[in-house]
């Protein structure tokens, strides 16, 4: 906790430094226009190919172009792809790429391209999120060293056409395409450079922006791209993000104008949020869940009834109404409503219990399996030190205990960056977590529960029946019946609990209302290049 405190006076001294600076016209050169946006954790990394969190992501996206990208509502447009073809089968697509040039000047071709996805098929790279490229040929056996990089489904035909080989249809393949994993990458600096490519010294991109400094724990400093295909239509000249950790602390900031904007706020400040500053306030429904992981290679959790227990004595309804306070619903499910081609449905088979009953039942359950007044339950839960999860956990600690006093969960605090490192390496027991998809598809939840997609299933859990399953609908090309073939494979999922799901996520946002350009989505994706100010638009308007 010191730390994160220190953290944040070095966070606020820091912002306080570059407001100062901006003089006038907000910027450090008095023609600039600069952007300040609060965005929740410290990067581990800006190489595409290992980041792993929506705050990396925000960042990356800024930075770099796929062959699709998102637009303001958060969804999947053109981006480097200027065009394409679909083979009849669904499983060839070939792209015609737009000219564009890195921020150094040269062309981005697709050889960028071959050479990025053969990179994250490279065990030795090390990628957290190589998983979700399994659907094109060959990247599994690639990723766990079955198979040569170079013999992935993926080639140059020539510098503007790049053509994809898939191992089933992938009605969500637009989507996917606009995830960090899939950029291309800068082939003639990476092999200069190495892993220290992502120097602000040596790294060049092919989006809005480019990487101008990095101030660990600090900020991340990104500068407009002269070279960016539409650089004509970006506003905003300079662009610093803040991790801020403490989301109180950086309402704060966003009222007093030392942020433009910050990209969460505590629920419990909703209300007073809305009456002091309601034109700042943000909340949308969200494509995401809060959920723990069950580590199943643990002997005790290796029981089906043992993690059903945890999960049926938590009160999900005081969690979301009186807890978090900002829409979220209690979630008995892993997939949130809303997902296309998805009929929904699933859930929980105690979901409708009353939860004094549920916990009976748990007791009973826990009971059943050994534990009791002479062999105590005794567990770990670890929780991330941002947002709202240090007020769930105690909460959670009071649901298990309140099954039996020998059921006795200790809580664990980490720093957002340790706590998933932990995660991807089997390093606790139960832990909280939350998903945000990457694309609008019921696969995208579903893929944390594939034994192949270790360690993104932090779980472990290893069920043949649901990954043949998942597998199976992924071949289907009617939607709806592959729609209920993912169905009956996240019941599975549920029925097993590895994971429990929590509540289903809203996006909040405090955005300062002479920001233009912001519109709320599903996705809760916000690229700067579409973002300006108000007061520039009724200015460069006036000179017309």
């Amino acid at each position: 906790m010191i730390r994160t405190k220190f953290f944040n006076t070095i966070l606020i001294t820091a912002s306080a430094l570059a407001l100062a600076s901006c003089g006038g016209s907000n910027g450090p050169d008095s023609s600039n226009v600069v952007l300040h946006r609060g965005n929740n954790a410290e990067p581990l990394s800006l190489d595409p190919h290992k980041a792993s969190g929506t705050w990396e992501n925000n960042i990356i996206g800024d930075m770099f172009l796929g062959l699709f990208t998102d637009d303001p509502d958060g969804a999947p447009i053109p981006g480097m792809a200027e065009s394409w073809e679909v083979s009849e089968d669904g499983l060839t697509w070939t792209f015609t790429l737009r000219e564009a040039y890195w921020s150094d000047g040269e062309p981005v071709t697709a050889g960028d391209f071959v050479f990025a996805w053969q990179r994250i098929a490279t065990p030795a790279t090390g990628a957290q999120y190589v998983s979700l490229l399994y659907p094109i040929v060959g990247v599994e056996e690639a990723s766990t060293g079955a198979a040569d990089p170079s013999s992935i489904g993926v080639r140059a035909i020539d510098d503007r056409t790049l053509e994809v080989h898939l191992v089933n249809p992938a009605p969500y393949l637009q989507g996917l395409l606009t995830h960090y994993t899939t950029f291309p990458l800068p082939q003639h600096v990476v092999e200069v450079y190495g892993d220290e490519w992502v120097r602000p010294a040596n790294m060049v991109s092919n989006g809005a922006y480019t990487l101008e400094d990095w101030r660990t724990n600090n900020y991340v400093h990104l500068t407009r791209n002269a070279n960016f295909y539409d650089n004509a239509n970006v506003c905003i000249d300079d662009v610093y993000y803040y991790p801020t950790v403490d989301n109180s602390a950086a309402g704060r900031r966003v009222r007093n104008g030392e942020l433009d904007l910050n990209m969460e706020f505590p629920g419990q400040q909703m209300e007073f949020l809305r009456r002091e500053i309601p034109d700042f306030v943000r909340v949308n429904p969200f494509m995401g869940t809060i959920y723990f992981s069950i580590n199943t290679t643990i002997e005790q959790f290796d029981d089906v009834n043992v993690r059903n227990a945890l999960g049926m004595a938590i009160d999900r309804d005081f969690i979301a109404n009186e807890i978090l306070r900002a829409g979220q619903q209690p979630a008995y499910s892993m997939i949130p409503p809303g997902v296309a081609n998805y009929p929904g449905g699933v859930e929980a088979e105690w979901a409708d219990i009353p939860v004094e009953q549920r916990r009976a039942n748990a007791r009973a359950l826990l009971e059943a399996a050994g534990y009791g007044p002479d062999n105590p339950f005794e567990f770990e839960y670890t929780y991330r030190a941002t947002g709202d999860n240090p007020r769930i956990a105690p909460v959670v600690q009071n649901d298990w205990s309140a099954i039996a006093d020998w059921v006795q969960p200790e809580l664990i605090v980490n720093d957002t960056q340790i706590h998933y490192d932990n995660l991807r390496a089997s390093d606790f027991q139960v832990a909280d977590g939350g998903w945000i998809a990457d694309y609008n598809d019921p696969y995208n939840f579903l893929f944390l529960g594939e034994y192949r997609s270790v360690p993104m299933n932090y779980a472990r859990y290893n069920n043949p029946e649901f990954d043949a399953l998942v597998t199976e609908a992924n071949r289907e090309l009617d939607l709806e019946l592959r729609g209920e073939m993912m169905a009956e494979a996240e019941q599975i999922l549920i029925d097993d609990m590895p994971i429990i799901p929590l509540v289903f996520y809203v996006n909040k946002s405090l955005v300062n209302p002479r920001v233009t350009g912001w519109e709320d989505n599903l996705t809760n994706i916000h690229r700067t290049r579409y973002l300006c100010f108000a007061d520039l638009e009724e200015s460069d308007s006036a000179a017309e």
